[in-house]
């Protein structure tokens, strides 16, 4: 089971948020959606896994990670 989760999104003001869900604010703002998605990766996984959702400039959800130690509650069939 997935323990926490953090989405990195474009604000108004044109820098990128790395934010942990169901959090007021960011945790951190960056000029780059990597840079962000960087940080809320290691955020992630210092605080033992998650899941990370990356949106895209319009705000609709383009990617979602399961960062390890976590479980994916959906993992690929194969």
């Amino acid at each position: 089971m997935v323990k926490s989760g953090r989405t990195v999104s474009l604000r108004d003001d044109g820098r990128w948020a790395n934010q942990k869900d169901g959090g007021q604010r960011a945790t951190s703002l960056h000029g780059t959606q990597k840079q962000a998605t960087d940080a809320a990766r290691q955020n992630l996984k210092n605080q033992g896994g998650g899941e990370l959702k990356i949106k895209n400039e319009k705000g609709k959800i383009r990617q979602k990670d399961t960062i390890f130690p976590a479980k994916d509650p959906y993992p690929p069939k194969g």
